[in-house]
């Protein structure tokens, strides 16, 4: 006797918007120095600022507030050359995104800070982990990037946790309720990466089951994982 098999519905990845503007940024003592740095512009206490936190701590929502109110163009860090930077600079503010130690062109970026500083300009980095930690060849680079002063995004409080959790799942038009929220803030690492993460995963497993999300599956997901 036969049996059939069922087939694996399949779950498609489909693009969801993850608003960046000021009114869908979610405050806390976590970010509320890089929030200042941000609401603070032109004042700032020097015109070339570093912005510094894990993944998904909300360095590119931060930057594209101020890109918005700055009129800043972006770019990112290792998409940079030396050719660009006058263009790159020519509004006067720019925002230079995900800086990591290896992978930018460090000429590039050593004739960014030295125009910048020429022309006054206001730039704004955002990276993971401090430059004082990058293995930078070019000495004077190494040097400026250690003087550029440092604004740091920490790890989420339980409150910002939270909502995080509800934000991503409002970005994807995902309905749950408050015993998901408290399942998987009790379940899953506390930091921005897997609260996204998490989502991302109830996400796509209630569209492959055609199930709601419960608490359910986010502990058959959790189980599995």
């Amino acid at each position: 006797m036969a049996v059939r098999v069922q087939p694996r519905q399949l779950a498609f990845a489909l693009p969801h918007a993850e608003s960046l503007t000021r009114d869908n940024f979610l405050e806390g003592p976590a970010n509320e120095a890089g929030l200042a740095l941000i609401e603070s512009w032109p004042d700032w206490p020097n015109r070339i600022m570093l912005l510094v936190g894990p993944e998904g701590s909300g360095k590119s929502h931060l930057a594209a507030i101020w890109a918005e109110q700055a009129g800043a163009r972006a770019t990112s860090a290792h998409a940079l050359t030396a050719p660009d930077v006058p263009g790159a600079l020519a509004t006067g503010t720019l925002v230079v995104e995900d800086l990591k130690s290896a992978g930018f062109d460090e000429r590039a970026m050593f004739h960014l800070l030295n125009l910048a500083r020429e022309d006054e300009a206001c730039v704004l980095i955002t990276a993971r982990t401090p430059p004082a930690s990058f293995e930078v060849e070019l000495r004077d680079l190494r040097s400026r990037l250690r003087a550029v002063p440092v604004v740091s995004l920490l790890p989420p409080d339980d409150l910002l946790f939270r909502s995080l959790i509800v934000k991503y799942c409002a970005d994807r038009q995902l309905g749950i309720d408050e015993a998901v929220v408290s399942y998987l803030a009790s379940r899953i690492e506390r930091s921005y990466a897997a609260a996204r993460r998490a989502v991302a995963l109830l996400d796509n497993e209630a569209l492959r089951l055609g199930r709601p999300v419960t608490r359910a599956l986010a502990a058959e997901l959790l189980r599995n994982v």
